[in-house]
Order: C-alpha cells, then structure tokens, then sequence
C-alpha cells in the first residue's frame, strides 16, 4: 500500500517532514514535488492533473492520498476518475469552488510581490499565475457524491476561507469523517503534523477511519 502526501501551491514536497516524522504507518510514503511533476509543461490545471495522473499510473496496487489545498483538489480529482485506484481520501483545507472575488483578490497581491516571494513556493511567479487562471472555474459542486472510498475531511480551525468547503465534502461525500483541529490554520501538515499524523494512520486501520 503506498499514501501519496501532495502539498499545496504555497509550499513544496519537504512541508509533510514533520507530519510523516510523527507517523507510525507501515506504507510506503510518497510526497511528490508538483514542479516536478509537469516536468517543463505548461503550467495549467489540465497539464498538472494528466502530469499527476501518469505518476499514479506507474504505482502499482490501491493508493491512499492526501493533499493540502491544491494537493487536494488533484487528489480529488483523481478519485473522481479512478476510483478503482484510491483506497482512501483525505483532504486537508481543500476548496470545493474557486470564489471569484477572493481569486481576485489573491491576483492584484500576488502581482504585486517580487519574484525572490514565490521561491519557497511550488512554482515561480509566472507559472502560479497560468494555473491560478486555468482554475478559475473550477467546482466540485455536484460531483463528489458518488465517491465510495473512506474519505476523512480535516480543516484548520483558523482557516476560515476553507470552513464552509469542509463541511460541504463532509454533507457530500458519503460517509465522509469530518475534523475541524482546533488552534489550526490553513498549513495543517506544518502547523499541526502530530494532530494530522493520527488521522492518517488512522486511515491505514482496516475500517479506514477507526
């Protein structure tokens, strides 16, 4: 059994040290760089999802994943198109809709910060820009309901942009667990590794959310 950890456009692979230090899972533990999954392709939503969809191809048996915000939503998005491979799902953060207004706002600072800022992120300046327009449209809305696997929803008490997404996966989802951690923003792997760490190993219990 291999548990694929994918962080969020705000950071990159090295984020989930701490949370996978804490584990005592007895998987293989895999946490993919984004950057390096497009491999020099264009940096859009469809190019990331295909980049992410070939590497799971290459894993042999059932996957269990795990994705912060943007790891999230690809995590999501290849269960809802392989659900045969995913043993299970947790999404930490993860919206269920880009709000337009926020995407917006997000823009015009993101526009204004220097390139030196987006170094310790997933991808330089440029690149977050064509995805971040690539996703405007994004919405899972009416589309997460046929989801079978064990599916466990985990959100930063601080992180309010994210609350509602959280509640609308775990209303949605069927029989989805859902965790609100308390003192918690939205970098749940980084601010919470040990609280996180206990839920994913809990996932790797025969019933999946024990």
């Amino acid at each position: 059994m291999k548990l694929i950890l994918l962080h969020g456009s705000g950071h990159r692979a090295d984020s989930w040290q701490e949370t996978v230090a804490r584990m005592e899972t007895r998987q293989e533990v895999l946490c993919p760089d984004l950057a390096g999954l497009l491999g020099g392709r264009e940096a859009s939503y469809a190019s990331l999802c295909a980049a992410f969809s070939e590497y799971c191809g290459q894993l042999d048996g059932p996957l269990r994943l795990c994705g912060l915000s943007l790891g999230g939503i690809l995590a999501l998005e290849y269960t809802l198109a392989h659900p045969e491979k995913v043993q299970s799902l947790v999404l930490i953060g993860t919206p269920h809709r880009v709000p337009k207004a926020a995407f917006a706002l997000q823009n015009l600072v993101f526009r204004l910060l220097p390139r030196s800022a987006f170094d310790g992120m997933a991808l330089n300046k440029r690149d977050t820009f064509l995805l971040g327009r690539s996703m405007r449209d994004l919405d899972f809305r009416g589309r997460v309901e046929g989801i079978r696997c064990p599916t466990h929803i985990v959100c930063g008490e601080r992180d309010r942009a994210n609350r509602a997404a959280a509640a609308y996966f775990a209303q949605a989802i069927p029989g989805a667990a859902l965790t609100i951690l308390e003192n918690t923003g939205h970098v749940v792997n980084e601010e919470n590794p040990e609280a996180l760490a206990r839920i994913l190993d809990a996932m790797d219990t025969p019933d999946g959310l024990s």
